[in-house]
Protein backbone atom coordinates (compact mmCIF):
# COMPACT_ATOMS: atom_id res chain seq x y z
CA UNK A 1 0.00 0.00 0.00
CA UNK A 2 2.88 2.33 0.82
CA UNK A 3 4.38 1.55 -2.59
CA UNK A 4 1.12 2.37 -4.37
CA UNK A 5 0.84 5.63 -2.43
CA UNK A 6 4.36 6.59 -3.51
CA UNK A 7 3.55 5.80 -7.14
CA UNK A 8 0.39 7.90 -6.98
CA UNK A 9 2.36 10.80 -5.47
CA UNK A 10 4.93 10.51 -8.26
CA UNK A 11 2.24 10.50 -10.97
CA UNK A 12 0.53 13.49 -9.37
CA UNK A 13 3.84 15.34 -9.21
CA UNK A 14 4.56 14.61 -12.89
CA UNK A 15 1.10 15.82 -13.92
CA UNK A 16 1.57 19.04 -11.97
CA UNK A 17 4.96 19.63 -13.62
CA UNK A 18 3.54 18.98 -17.11
CA UNK A 19 0.60 21.30 -16.45
CA UNK A 20 2.93 24.01 -15.16
CA UNK A 21 5.19 23.74 -18.20
CA UNK A 22 2.18 23.92 -20.56
CA UNK A 23 0.78 26.94 -18.74
CA UNK A 24 4.18 28.65 -18.83
CA UNK A 25 4.49 28.00 -22.57
CA UNK A 26 1.11 29.61 -23.23
CA UNK A 27 1.89 32.53 -20.95
CA UNK A 28 5.27 33.04 -22.61
CA UNK A 29 3.62 33.75 -25.97
CA UNK A 30 3.45 37.53 -26.17
CA UNK A 31 1.39 39.33 -28.78
CA UNK A 32 4.57 40.37 -30.61
CA UNK A 33 5.83 36.78 -30.72
CA UNK A 34 2.51 35.53 -32.11
CA UNK A 35 2.46 38.25 -34.77
CA UNK A 36 6.08 37.47 -35.70
CA UNK A 37 5.20 33.80 -36.20
CA UNK A 38 2.15 34.85 -38.21
CA UNK A 39 4.35 36.97 -40.49
CA UNK A 40 6.75 34.03 -40.91
CA UNK A 41 3.84 31.72 -41.78
CA UNK A 42 2.71 34.12 -44.50
CA UNK A 43 6.14 34.09 -46.12
CA UNK A 44 8.44 36.11 -43.89
CA UNK A 45 9.02 39.79 -43.22
CA UNK A 46 11.50 40.23 -46.10
CA UNK A 47 9.15 38.68 -48.66
CA UNK A 48 6.17 40.68 -47.41
CA UNK A 49 8.18 43.91 -47.57
CA UNK A 50 8.62 43.24 -51.31
CA UNK A 51 4.86 43.02 -51.87
CA UNK A 52 3.60 46.34 -53.20
CA UNK A 53 0.35 45.38 -54.92
CA UNK A 54 -2.10 42.53 -55.34
CA UNK A 55 -4.75 41.94 -57.98
CA UNK A 56 -7.23 39.09 -57.63
CA UNK A 57 -10.27 37.74 -59.43
CA UNK A 58 -12.79 35.66 -57.50
CA UNK A 59 -16.05 33.80 -57.78
CA UNK A 60 -18.62 34.81 -55.18
CA UNK A 61 -21.76 32.99 -54.13
CA UNK A 62 -24.35 35.52 -52.99
CA UNK A 63 -27.90 34.50 -52.10
CA UNK A 64 -27.72 31.50 -54.40
CA UNK A 65 -26.31 33.49 -57.31
CA UNK A 66 -22.79 33.61 -58.71
CA UNK A 67 -21.08 36.99 -58.83
CA UNK A 68 -17.59 37.62 -60.29
CA UNK A 69 -15.40 39.89 -58.22
CA UNK A 70 -12.18 41.84 -58.77
CA UNK A 71 -9.96 43.33 -56.08
CA UNK A 72 -7.18 45.88 -56.48
CA UNK A 73 -4.75 46.46 -53.62
CA UNK A 74 -1.74 48.76 -53.25
CA UNK A 75 0.02 48.55 -49.89
CA UNK A 76 -0.79 51.57 -47.75
CA UNK A 77 -2.49 53.39 -50.64
CA UNK A 78 -5.73 51.75 -51.67
CA UNK A 79 -8.11 48.80 -51.72
CA UNK A 80 -10.93 48.46 -54.24
CA UNK A 81 -13.50 45.70 -54.63
CA UNK A 82 -15.78 45.41 -57.66
CA UNK A 83 -18.64 42.90 -57.77
CA UNK A 84 -20.95 42.23 -60.72
CA UNK A 85 -24.32 41.18 -59.33
CA UNK A 86 -27.57 40.85 -61.27
CA UNK A 87 -26.34 43.16 -63.99
CA UNK A 88 -25.12 45.84 -61.58
CA UNK A 89 -21.58 46.81 -60.58
CA UNK A 90 -21.11 47.25 -56.82
CA UNK A 91 -17.94 49.10 -55.82
CA UNK A 92 -16.34 49.54 -52.40
CA UNK A 93 -13.11 51.50 -52.15
CA UNK A 94 -10.73 52.67 -49.42
CA UNK A 95 -7.73 54.93 -49.88
CA UNK A 96 -5.35 56.69 -47.49
CA UNK A 97 -7.65 59.71 -47.24
CA UNK A 98 -11.17 58.26 -47.14
CA UNK A 99 -13.57 55.76 -48.60
CA UNK A 100 -16.46 55.60 -51.04
CA UNK A 101 -18.93 53.19 -52.57
CA UNK A 102 -21.32 52.72 -55.47
CA UNK A 103 -24.24 50.40 -54.78
CA UNK A 104 -27.09 50.34 -57.34
CA UNK A 105 -28.79 47.66 -55.21
CA UNK A 106 -29.40 50.40 -52.63
CA UNK A 107 -30.46 52.99 -55.17
CA UNK A 108 -27.02 54.55 -55.46
CA UNK A 109 -25.82 54.96 -59.05
CA UNK A 110 -23.12 57.51 -58.18
CA UNK A 111 -20.22 57.37 -55.73
CA UNK A 112 -20.98 58.30 -52.14
CA UNK A 113 -18.47 58.84 -49.35
CA UNK A 114 -18.29 56.33 -46.51
CA UNK A 115 -19.18 57.64 -43.04
CA UNK A 116 -16.12 58.39 -40.90
CA UNK A 117 -16.77 55.50 -38.50
CA UNK A 118 -17.06 53.02 -41.36
CA UNK A 119 -13.88 54.38 -42.93
CA UNK A 120 -11.96 54.07 -39.65
CA UNK A 121 -12.89 50.41 -39.28
CA UNK A 122 -12.24 49.71 -42.99
CA UNK A 123 -8.91 51.54 -43.27
CA UNK A 124 -7.15 48.42 -42.05
CA UNK A 125 -7.70 46.94 -45.54
CA UNK A 126 -4.90 49.20 -46.78
CA UNK A 127 -2.37 46.73 -45.38
CA UNK A 128 -1.74 43.18 -46.57
CA UNK A 129 -1.48 41.85 -43.02
CA UNK A 130 -4.39 43.98 -41.82
CA UNK A 131 -2.06 46.25 -39.90
CA UNK A 132 -0.45 43.48 -37.83
CA UNK A 133 3.01 43.81 -39.40
CA UNK A 134 4.77 46.84 -37.86
CA UNK A 135 1.46 47.77 -36.22
CA UNK A 136 2.98 50.42 -33.90
CA UNK A 137 4.57 52.29 -36.83
CA UNK A 138 1.14 52.36 -38.50
CA UNK A 139 -0.43 53.90 -35.40
CA UNK A 140 -2.12 50.75 -34.11
CA UNK A 141 -2.08 49.13 -30.70
CA UNK A 142 -2.11 45.33 -30.42
CA UNK A 143 -2.95 43.23 -27.39
CA UNK A 144 -3.48 39.55 -26.75
CA UNK A 145 -7.12 39.05 -25.75
CA UNK A 146 -6.74 35.38 -24.78
CA UNK A 147 -7.57 32.26 -26.77
CA UNK A 148 -10.71 31.02 -28.45
CA UNK A 149 -10.45 27.30 -29.10
CA UNK A 150 -7.14 26.75 -30.89
CA UNK A 151 -6.85 30.38 -31.93
CA UNK A 152 -4.97 33.26 -30.36
CA UNK A 153 -7.26 36.29 -30.24
CA UNK A 154 -5.51 39.58 -31.00
CA UNK A 155 -7.21 42.94 -30.60
CA UNK A 156 -5.97 45.73 -32.87
CA UNK A 157 -7.14 49.28 -32.17
CA UNK A 158 -6.66 52.69 -33.75
CA UNK A 159 -8.70 55.80 -33.00
CA UNK A 160 -11.58 53.84 -31.51
CA UNK A 161 -11.80 51.34 -34.38
CA UNK A 162 -11.34 47.73 -33.24
CA UNK A 163 -10.48 44.61 -35.22
CA UNK A 164 -10.11 41.14 -33.76
CA UNK A 165 -7.78 38.66 -35.43
CA UNK A 166 -7.88 34.94 -34.67
CA UNK A 167 -4.57 33.23 -35.43
CA UNK A 168 -4.32 29.45 -35.45
CA UNK A 169 -1.94 28.33 -32.69
CA UNK A 170 -0.55 25.51 -34.89
CA UNK A 171 -0.19 27.05 -38.34
CA UNK A 172 -0.07 30.71 -37.21
CA UNK A 173 -2.22 31.60 -40.20
CA UNK A 174 -5.28 33.81 -39.86
CA UNK A 175 -8.43 31.74 -39.39
CA UNK A 176 -10.93 34.52 -38.68
CA UNK A 177 -11.33 38.31 -38.39
CA UNK A 178 -14.10 40.36 -36.79
CA UNK A 179 -14.81 44.04 -37.33
CA UNK A 180 -17.67 46.51 -37.03
CA UNK A 181 -19.21 47.59 -40.32
CA UNK A 182 -22.30 49.14 -41.84
CA UNK A 183 -25.05 47.59 -43.93
CA UNK A 184 -28.12 49.50 -45.12
CA UNK A 185 -27.33 52.25 -42.62
CA UNK A 186 -27.11 49.86 -39.68
CA UNK A 187 -24.04 48.92 -37.63
CA UNK A 188 -23.25 45.21 -38.05
CA UNK A 189 -20.60 42.77 -36.89
CA UNK A 190 -18.69 41.40 -39.87
CA UNK A 191 -16.98 38.02 -39.39
CA UNK A 192 -14.68 36.70 -42.12
CA UNK A 193 -13.31 33.15 -41.95
CA UNK A 194 -10.28 32.14 -44.02
CA UNK A 195 -9.31 28.69 -45.29
CA UNK A 196 -7.65 26.75 -48.13
CA UNK A 197 -4.30 28.52 -47.84
CA UNK A 198 -1.93 28.12 -50.79
CA UNK A 199 1.48 29.52 -51.57
CA UNK A 200 1.64 31.83 -54.58
CA UNK A 201 4.45 31.80 -57.13
CA UNK A 202 5.71 34.95 -55.41
CA UNK A 203 6.16 32.95 -52.20
CA UNK A 204 3.43 34.28 -49.94
CA UNK A 205 0.49 32.37 -48.47
CA UNK A 206 -3.05 33.41 -49.41
CA UNK A 207 -6.43 32.04 -48.29
CA UNK A 208 -8.21 30.88 -51.44
CA UNK A 209 -11.56 30.66 -49.66
CA UNK A 210 -13.28 33.36 -47.61
CA UNK A 211 -16.69 33.24 -45.97
CA UNK A 212 -18.19 36.53 -44.85
CA UNK A 213 -21.04 36.74 -42.33
CA UNK A 214 -22.79 40.07 -41.82
CA UNK A 215 -25.69 38.71 -39.79
CA UNK A 216 -28.63 38.67 -42.20
CA UNK A 217 -26.29 38.60 -45.23
CA UNK A 218 -23.58 36.07 -46.04
CA UNK A 219 -21.41 35.25 -49.02
CA UNK A 220 -18.58 32.90 -49.96
CA UNK A 221 -15.60 33.89 -52.08
CA UNK A 222 -13.08 31.67 -53.90
CA UNK A 223 -9.93 32.96 -55.59
CA UNK A 224 -9.57 32.19 -59.29
CA UNK A 225 -6.64 34.41 -60.25
CA UNK A 226 -3.81 36.11 -58.35
CA UNK A 227 -1.25 38.61 -59.63
CA UNK A 228 1.39 39.94 -57.22
CA UNK A 229 3.06 43.32 -57.81
CA UNK A 230 0.99 44.04 -60.90
CA UNK A 231 1.13 47.68 -62.04
CA UNK A 232 -2.01 49.35 -60.62
CA UNK A 233 -2.79 53.00 -61.28
CA UNK A 234 -3.41 54.71 -57.89
CA UNK A 235 -6.04 56.91 -59.56
CA UNK A 236 -8.53 54.02 -59.53
CA UNK A 237 -8.85 54.55 -55.76
CA UNK A 238 -9.94 58.18 -56.13
CA UNK A 239 -13.63 58.91 -55.64
CA UNK A 240 -15.35 59.75 -58.96
CA UNK A 241 -16.78 63.27 -59.14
Amino acid sequence: MHKNYSVMKSIKFILIVVATIAASAIHAQTVDEIIAKHIDALGGKEKLSQLTSLYTESSMEVMGSSAPSKEYFVEGKGFKNEVEFNGSLIVNCINDKGGWMINPMMGGTSATALPDEVYKSSKIQLYFTGGLRDYAAKGYKAELAGKEGNDYKIKLTNGGAETYYFIDSKTYLLSKAQVKGEMMGQQVDITTTYSDYKKTDFGIMLPYTKNVDMGMFQYAQKLDKVEVNKQIDPKIFEMPK
